[in-house]
C-alpha cells in the first residue's frame, strides 16, 4: 500500500436536506488526508444547481486545496463507477441510511451496490454534519485475512488524519474453532481453555501485524486488542456499536460465489444491512 492511501477523494452529490452536511464532511476529510476532491452530480447542470453548490462549497470554513467538480448524466451506479476508474479514486464517500427494510435490503440500494461493486475504497456516512463530530475511537478488524494487514496500516492513516485517540483491533474467533459441549465443570474448563489459546494465538498474530505498522502512524494512538467470539461480521458490528465507536473499518467483502451465499448476509453483509456507525470499506487496487 502507498504511503498515503487516499490521495483522490470522490463524493457524488444530489441536491438532497444531507447536501450541505455530506459537500462540508467530504471538504474536511479531503482537507485532513491532503486529497484531491471530487464532487460529481449524476444528472443534468443548470446554472440555477451551479449557483446553489457554489454558494454551499463557499460557506465551508474548510477549504481543501484541490477540488474538481465534475457533471455527468446517466444511471447513477454505472455513472459513479466510471468516474471513480477514470479520476483513479482512492476513495468514495456515500451516504447511507441506517437500517433498510428487509426488500430493500435484498434488492440493494443503491449505497450497498455501489459498496459491493465499487472499484476503490468506500466510506458509508450515516450522519453527516455540518458541524464537526471529532472522532476518537476507531475500531478496525483483525481477522486473519490475506486483506487485514493493508487494512490495519490504512486504519492508522485514517486515526491519525481526524486525530483519533482510540484504535482497537478486534480478532473475531468463529464459533466453531471452540468446542460447545460443556455439561460439566470439566467440559467448562476444556472450552475455557481452549478459548484462552485461541485469545493468545490472536494477540500473538495482531502484535506482529503491528511491528509493521510505522511508528509515526501510531503516535498518540491508544491501541487496544479485543478478542469476540461469534458470526463473523455480526460479532465486530455489535461490538462497535456497543462501545459507541465513531468508526468501524474492515476489508472489502469476498467474492460470492454461490448463489444462496450472494443472497443471505454474511461477514460484510451483517455490517451492511444495520450499520452501527460510519463504516469504512477498504478495497485494494488489486481486487478493486
Amino acid at each position: 500500500m502507498n504511503s498515503t492511501p487516499f490521495n483522490r477523494i470522490l463524493i457524488g452529490f444530489a441536491f438532497s436536506p444531507n447536501l450541505k452536511a455530506n459537500v462540508f464532511e467530504a471538504m474536511r476529510l479531503a482537507e485532513f488526508l491532503g486529497a484531491h476532491l471530487y464532487f460529481l452530480h449524476v444528472g443534468s447542470k443548470s446554472p440555477a444547481k451551479a449557483k446553489t453548490f457554489t454558494e454551499i462549497l463557499e460557506e465551508s470554513p474548510v477549504q481543501p486545496k484541490n477540488f474538481t467538480v465534475l457533471w455527468d448524466e446517466g444511471t447513477p451506479i454505472e455513472t459513479i463507477s466510471e468516474q471513480c476508474k477514470k479520476n483513479q479514486i482512492d476513495l468514495l464517500l456515500l451516504g447511507a441510511m441506517q437500517r433498510e427494510n428487509m426488500v430493500k435490503f435484498y434488492m440493494g440500494s443503491i449505497a450497498r451496490k455501489l459498496t459491493r461493486n465499487a472499484p476503490c475504497s468506500v466510506l458509508l456516512m450515516i450522519k453527516p454534519s455540518v458541524v464537526r463530530k471529532p472522532s476518537q475511537h476507531v475500531v478496525v478488524n483483525a481477522f486473519e485475512s490475506p486483506e487485514t494487514e493493508s487494512t490495519i496500516r490504512a486504519a492508522f492513516h485514517f486515526a491519525q488524519a481526524l486525530s483519533a485517540t482510540k484504535l482497537t483491533l478486534v480478532e473475531e474467533i468463529d464459533r466453531s474453532e471452540v468446542a460447545e459441549e460443556a455439561d460439566d465443570d470439566r467440559g467448562l474448563r476444556k472450552v475455557t481453555l481452549r478459548k484462552e489459546k485461541l485469545k493468545r494465538r490472536e494477540l500473538s498474530r495482531v502484535r506482529e501485524i503491528l511491528t509493521h505498522i510505522p511508528d509515526t502512524l501510531k503516535e498518540n494512538i491508544k491501541i487496544h486488542s479485543q478478542s469476540i467470539f461469534g458470526t463473523r461480521g455480526y460479532s465486530i458490528g455489535h461490538y462497535a456499536k456497543v462501545v459507541r465507536a465513531d468508526l468501524l473499518i474492515m476489508n472489502s467483502d469476498e467474492k460470492r460465489k454461490r448463489f444462496l451465499e450472494r443472497i443471505f448476509p454474511k461477514d460484510l453483509e451483517h455490517i451492511l444491512s444495520e450499520l452501527p456507525t460510519d463504516v469504512l470499506i477498504i478495497k485494494s487496487k488489486e481486487n478493486g
